[in-house]
């Protein structure tokens, strides 16, 4: 890396109780890191994973570009993704504008709530999508299920790993 080439920060952020969005942020973490490296770039743009009880509007605005990574429940985003954006909201309020976003969705059946709910709060901060929005459906309708943990298809984690690196080519 050059001297006047500054170091870029992609921040993925994710809240999992089964697991299934913990495994679409890393898969993402996965897919911008291979990016990273087919481009050379790896010195170029660090990579930071956080879940939503530890980012801050310190982590936020310290990045250039963002995956978002939640569940839905109960047809809305998760509460804990959602207290992650209620905490944070004001304080990077005007100071995101134009900043690369992607949003993972993990769902028993639908997500489109939870996709809604996220999408308004970044046409707030005026973040700008760079991919749809990916809802990865894991099928689970029975309380058994949506409780179980979540061991997703490797066709499942490829969407992630394509938002991951379609963020870190952002940066690179």
């Amino acid at each position: 890396m050059s001297a006047h080439t500054p170091t870029r920060h992609l921040l993925i952020v994710w809240h999992s109780r089964t697991g299934a969005s913990e495994q679409l942020a890393r898969a993402a973490l996965e897919g911008a890191r291979s990016v990273l490296r087919e481009l050379s770039a790896c010195e170029q743009v660090e990579l930071h994973i956080k879940t939503a009880a530890e980012a801050t509007d310190i982590d936020l605005l310290a990045a250039d570009a963002y995956v978002f990574c939640a569940p839905e429940n109960l047809g809305s985003l998760s509460g804990a993704m959602k207290e992650f954006f209620d905490r944070n909201y004001y304080a990077v309020l005007e100071r995101l504008n134009g900043r690369p976003y992607g949003l993972l969705v993990a769902a028993g059946s639908d997500g489109a709530g939870a996709v809604r709910q996220v999408e308004r709060i970044c046409t707030g901060w005026r973040l700008r999508a760079v991919a749809p929005s990916r809802i990865v459906n894991t099928d689970a309708q029975s309380a058994e299920a949506i409780l179980a943990k979540k061991e997703l298809a490797e066709h499942q984690l490829d969407v992630a790993r394509e938002m991951g690196g379609t963020l870190a080519a952002l940066l690179a």
